[in-house]
């Protein structure tokens, strides 16, 4: 496995640099991604352009012709129907990790988070931002973990949404909203552990945010699209998501 390894690091590092992949991934993977990205540019000297963006709006580019190599999605789904359309290489969907939502707050908030989605009623509460449930997988597990707290209705006047979750979470941080329901793995980013506090939904609150990459069928660099997609399925890069607090089932 090593040798194999080894050996494909080799092949690539003889790739010209010129040569790049272009990878559409949904907001929630803006740290660990580039993390990743940059972690295989050191190793093959191969440079990886990433787009960031709801999983719905890139879905839509990518339907309507965007030059995208690679595209993460923040819900299994859309590369499925990628895939189904005929739109996705075959047999290069891969299910890299379970997203986690998490209540989000600056770190001098008094919201006592340990409520659980009961704290979104407290009276300091005048704003709430979630990502944008019409295309952000994350903003559609926010909505379903409230309503299966049965307070959705209590709330919903006060939700500010984002374009993505990373908007989402911005929100809180520059003060428009008291508290968010963001991606854990935004929460553990370096540029926000330091200015907030985060409390875990419980999993069975909301559906499943299985994550997904494929390789596109209109990409032009598919040899290094498969490449970059066989260097996501190394240890290393598996403990990288795992870092950033995404589960990773056993292969």
């Amino acid at each position: 496995m090593r040798a194999c390894a080894a050996g494909l690091l080799f092949l690539l590092s003889l790739v010209s640099a010129a040569q790049e992949i272009t990878v559409a991934a949904a907001s929630d993977l803006q740290l660990a991604l580039q993390d990743v990205s940059n972690r295989f540019e050191k190793e093959t000297g191969m440079p990886v352009k990433l787009v960031f963006g709801s999983s719905g709006n890139l879905f839509t580019q990518i339907q309507n012709g965007a030059p995208f190599d690679l595209f993460f999605s923040a819900d299994l789904e859309y590369p499925q129907k990628l895939e189904a359309a005929g739109l996705a290489e075959p047999g290069t969907l891969y299910e890299y990790a379970t997203g986690k939502l998490v209540l989000w707050t600056p770190k001098d908030s008094t919201l006592d988070l340990g409520r659980g989605l009961a704290v979104l009623l407290d009276p300091k509460v005048k704003k709430i931002a979630v990502a944008n449930p019409a295309h952000a997988p994350y903003g559609r597990a926010a909505v379903a973990a409230l309503k299966h707290g049965g307070i959705y209705d209590k709330v919903a006047d006060k939700l500010i949404l984002g374009e993505n979750i990373s908007q989402a979470a911005s929100f809180v941080v520059s003060g428009s909203a008291e508290i968010g329901i963001v991606a854990l793995s935004l929460a553990l980013a370096p540029s926000l552990k330091e200015k907030g506090k985060w409390a875990q939904l419980a999993p069975d609150e909301y559906p499943p945010l299985r994550q997904a990459v494929v390789v596109l069928k209109s990409s032009k660099q598919k040899m290094l699209a498969q490449q970059f997609l066989a260097y996501l399925q190394t240890p290393t890069v598996i403990e990288t998501w795992k870092s950033y607090g995404f589960s990773v089932a056993a292969r």
